[in-house]
């Protein structure tokens, strides 16, 4: 789960990664392009420029100071700073705005030659010296030249690499946040897998009470749920199991028990009293058939809670056969229900012998249909069913104080009529009868 962890994280850190490279990559190609396009335009405005105020400027021949003044206007009618050199690169004059810069150490601007010799410097603010000048302009001179003017600025360069700074220190900054962020979601998703395994060894363990916490409402908790509902379905079915084994044991304790002592008893009893003792084995083999009979199809039942065979099944016709059996009335109206004919039959004829057993002679099934649903009744006049027990009747193997020294029995019967009932998406319930008995309902969904 660690290594899962570590995955997760990983890959979390690397799309980080991808994200930074491929934003500061688009960032920089962005930057580029801009700068061309600005040198560019600077280059074709200083050429503008230059061209402009050397046809303004006074030649050569004009004394300084005519000179000087023409520069002053040029720079106060464009708002630049500008200086003017000689073609021996001794300064001719100066704006008091570059002057005021160079006095602030920024006044590092862009050389231009004009065509008499004379070099022309214009400064923007903030600019620094990066670079050589624009093509097509020849570098000023340098001998005495003023050291402080460095070489020819390009405008883009302290832009850029200010620029470019904040965008790697940003980029660093949210690498480091969301890394630091997606570790906690990271850890509390594998933790909860985590969860989820411990829960899963500790259940096939032999824990079989063991769940695990549901929170959330993402796939991790859809799987939870899940583990959930199987563990309790799982535990359900072993302890029923268990219940059905341990009781089936004992059940066929007393006619195995019988059926020992009839046969050790057969070689030295009298012809009479040895066709008795046959009558009782083939009586006790009977009934453990009939026993292990129905703990298989419990078993069965458990396994496969719902009917796998689907098809249209006639209800008072299935329940005109089985009463006619054991010699009850059968009455009501067709009814069909989709459904597994023979474990149906079965549910009817478990019901009939139970009411035969112990209801006394009037026995009788009516058959009814009630808004999609198909009603089976089985009535009879019997002692009745407490109202505290008539819940617990159809839990595997009970039987009602008294019943099974009088009646026989083993407790199956009315457990498998409810294990059918819910295959088929149905209920069965025990109602008391007007009149005294009891009524046994059997209600499925019609076809």
């Amino acid at each position: 789960m660690h290594t899962l962890t570590l995955r997760i994280y990983l890959t979390v850190v690397a799309v980080l990664l991808l994200f930074a490279f491929s934003s500061g990559w688009l960032f920089q190609r962005h930057i580029e392009e801009e700068r061309v396009q600005a040198n560019s335009m600077l280059a074709e405005r200083v050429a503008a420029w230059a061209d402009l105020i050397q046809r303004s400027l006074p030649g050569t021949e004009e004394p300084v100071e005519q000179q000087a003044a023409a520069l002053h206007a040029w720079s106060h009618r464009l708002r630049l700073p500008l200086a003017l050199d000689d073609v021996k690169g001794q300064r001719i004059a100066a704006s008091d705005s570059f002057l005021r810069r160079q006095a602030e150490g920024t006044a590092h601007g862009m050389a231009m030659r004009l065509e008499d010799g004379r070099t022309l410097w214009v400064m923007r603010p903030g600019n620094r010296p990066v670079g050589p000048p624009p093509r097509g302009l020849p570098p000023p001179p340098r001998e005495g030249a003023d050291d402080d003017r460095g070489p020819v600025d390009w405008p883009w360069g302290e832009t850029v690499l200010r620029r470019s700074v904040s965008l790697v220190v940003v980029l660093v900054l949210l690498f480091f946040a969301v890394a630091a962020g997606a570790w906690p979601a990271v850890r509390r998703l594998t933790r909860r897998l985590k969860a989820l395994q411990h829960g899963v060894e500790n259940f096939g363990a032999g824990n079989l009470g063991q769940r695990v916490e549901v929170s959330g409402r993402d796939e991790v908790a859809a799987v939870a749920a899940s583990f959930n509902q199987a563990a309790g379905r799982i535990e359900a079915l072993v302890q029923s199991h268990r219940s059905l084994l341990a009781n089936a044991s004992h059940e066929l304790r007393s006619p195995l028990a019988r059926m020992k002592m009839a046969v050790s008893m057969l070689d030295e009893a009298p012809p009479v009293q040895r066709e008795r003792l046959k009558r009782e084995i083939d009586t006790n083999v009977a009934e453990l058939d009939a026993l292990v009979e129905e703990v298989l199809l419990a078993s069965r039942l458990d396994a496969a809670p719902q009917m796998g065979l689907r098809e249209p099944v006639e209800m008072l016709a299935l329940a005109a056969e089985e009463a006619a059996r054991v010699d009850a009335q059968a009455g009501g109206e067709p009814a069909s229900v989709f459904g597994d004919e023979r474990l149906l039959r079965r549910a009817l004829r478990n019901l009939l012998e139970n009411a035969r057993r112990y209801g006394g002679g009037d026995v009788g099934v009516t058959v009814s249909s009630r808004g999609g649903t198909a009603v089976v009744q089985v009535n009879d006049r019997g002692p009745g069913v407490p109202a505290d027990q008539r819940t617990r009747i159809f839990e595997p193997f009970y039987r009602l104080p008294g019943h099974a020294e009088q009646a026989g029995g083993v407790g199956l019967g009315l457990s498998l009529v409810k294990q059918i009932a819910e295959g088929h998406g149905g209920t069965v319930r025990c109602l008391p009868r007007d009149g005294g008995g009891c009524t046994f309902q059997l209600d499925l969904p019609t076809a």
